[in-house]
Order: structure tokens, then C-alpha cells, then sequence
């Protein structure tokens, strides 16, 4: 049977600068005639169909942090939504410490997204709508509420803020929600991301090694962020990149001696037979 490997992208695949350079392309699409390749990523479908066009892909993706598992060809495997109701009890519990999430959605069934931010900003929210200029996706919102049909709820701000935030959304919604607090690594903001509680990477690569046919023994996994965490945990091999959290290399089988920006993940990917 073919091994199985499933990468991150933001600091595990992709290069710091979001490419993906030549050396990786081309062991990817190598090794893609003897494996399985995918990925599992907090990205969209279109932004993820973006960064992998170069890439030959076969199998399910994992998306949005695992709220959403799509085919290349853009069918709907499984998905976990966070209905409006809940939704608006979040961002209402979000106004009491002074802070406005961004919330992503589907518009329809089609898979097109809406990126709802607020007008009312923070610093750390201005910087990472830096990154999102011109995409088609974004709505700004006066007031911004949930819509029916909801992804995953991110509020971005510093640690003082966030951590009491993440304790009070725990404290009352419980079991209701997932939350995940992580730092933002390239910059000294935080983020918590409120999903589904079965809107992860760990419950989505359980239904993909379901809808291939496979153990989850048979997966190598790589990430390097708490959101790779459930995953590590799961699959048969987990591998952090050099640059991963101290967290996510303390529950890896493997850590690589190179970084995203050294072509960690390709670098293992033409060491394997």
C-alpha cells in the first residue's frame, strides 16, 4: 500500500513568504507517484487551491483547521459548522473584554467563503488584514454577528487580552465549542480560534483515513503549531519542522534539523523509499 503524508502549510510547508520553492515542488509531485499527499491547513479551499495549483493532489484536504474536508475537485466530504445562535453568544461574550472577531463562513453550499472582520479593529487585527488585501472574501461589518452558516469564529490580540478570554469562553460554553489559543509566530499577537467541537484536524484525519480505507497508523503527519497538536497525537508518525512551538516538538515522534524555509518537509519526503 502507498504511505500516507499529510503537511500544514503556513510554517511547515510553505516557506515564510508563503511559497512553495522549486525543490519542494518537485519532490512533492515526485513522490507523488508512489504516495499519498495532502494537507491539512486553517486555510480556505480557494486560498489552499491557490498555493497547490503547481502541485499534483489526489486525496482529500483538510481545511479551516479541520471544519471542512474537501476533494481537489472541490466535493464535500464532511464539514462542522457553529450555528448563528451560538456564534452571536460568542462574539457577545467577546464584547465584555473589548474585542471583535473575525468570522469565517459559507455563503452557500457551493463552498464559496465570506471573511467577515470589524470596523472596530486592534493592532494586531490591522496587521494580519494586511495579508488579506484584495481578497474577495472579506465583508466588512459595523456590527459584526455571525451567519448561519459558521466555520470558525478567530479573535486576534496580545496574550493579557486573549488568555482570560479563552478561559471565560471555556467557563461558559464548555464542551458546546473547541478553543485554541496560540501565539501568532511571526509577530508578538495571539490568536484563539472557536470551532466546532469536532471542527479540528485531529476528528478530520480520522474521516479522511476513514474515506481512504486506511489505519491511522498508515499517516506521517507535519506541523509545527498547537493546531497540529490532536493530529500528532493520532497519526502512526508525527514530524515538527526546526521551527515548530516547544509544544508541538514534545508530542512529535520526529523534529527535523531543517525549517519551513529550509524545505523541511521535502527534505524527509525524498529521504523515504
Amino acid at each position: 500500500m502507498k504511505p500516507i503524508y499529510i503537511t500544514d502549510l503556513d510554517h511547515t510547508f510553505l516557506r515564510t513568504d508563503q511559497t512553495i520553492s522549486p525543490f519542494s515542488r518537485s519532490v512533492w509531485n515526485e513522490k507523488n507517484h508512489s504516495a499519498i499527499l495532502s494537507v491539512a491547513t486553517a486555510r480556505s479551499f480557494q486560498k489552499s487551491h491557490d498555493f497547490l495549483e503547481a502541485l499534483h493532489l489526489h486525496a482529500p484536504m483538510i481545511l479551516l483547521d479541520g471544519t471542512m474536508i474537501v476533494s481537489p475537485e472541490k466535493e464535500l466530504i464532511d464539514i462542522k459548522l457553529v450555528n448563528k445562535a451560538l456564534g452571536d453568544a460568542v462574539i457577545d461574550e467577546g464584547t465584555k473584554f473589548g474585542i471583535f472577531p473575525f468570522v469565517i463562513a459559507l455563503k452557500d453550499m457551493d463552498l464559496n467563503e465570506a471573511f467577515l472582520f470589524p470596523t472596530a479593529l486592534n493592532t494586531h487585527q490591522h496587521g494580519v488584514l494586511e495579508n488579506y488585501r484584495n481578497d474577495p472574501r472579506m465583508v466588512e461589518c459595523t456590527e459584526i454577528r455571525a451567519r448561519e452558516m459558521n466555520l470558525k469564529i478567530v479573535y486576534f490580540g496580545s496574550y493579557a487580552v486573549l488568555k482570560p478570554l479563552t478561559d471565560h469562553m471555556r467557563q461558559t460554553f464548555g464542551k458546546e465549542l473547541e478553543y485554541k489559543l496560540s501565539p501568532e509566530k511571526y509577530s508578538d499577537g495571539w490568536f484563539l480560534t472557536i470551532l466546532h467541537p469536532e471542527g479540528d484536524k485531529a476528528h478530520a484525519l480520522k474521516k479522511v483515513m476513514e474515506h481512504l480505507g486506511r489505519s491511522l497508523e498508515d499517516v506521517t503527519v507535519f506541523g509545527d503549531s498547537v493546531n497540529d497538536i490532536g493530529m500528532f497525537k493520532l497519526a502512526g508518525t508525527s514530524v515538527a519542522v526546526s521551527n515548530a512551538l516547544d509544544e508541538v516538538k514534545s508530542v512529535a515522534d520526529i523534529v527535523l534539523p531543517h525549517s519551513n524555509d529550509e524545505d523541511a518537509v521535502a527534505h524527509y519526503l525524498a529521504r523515504q523509499n
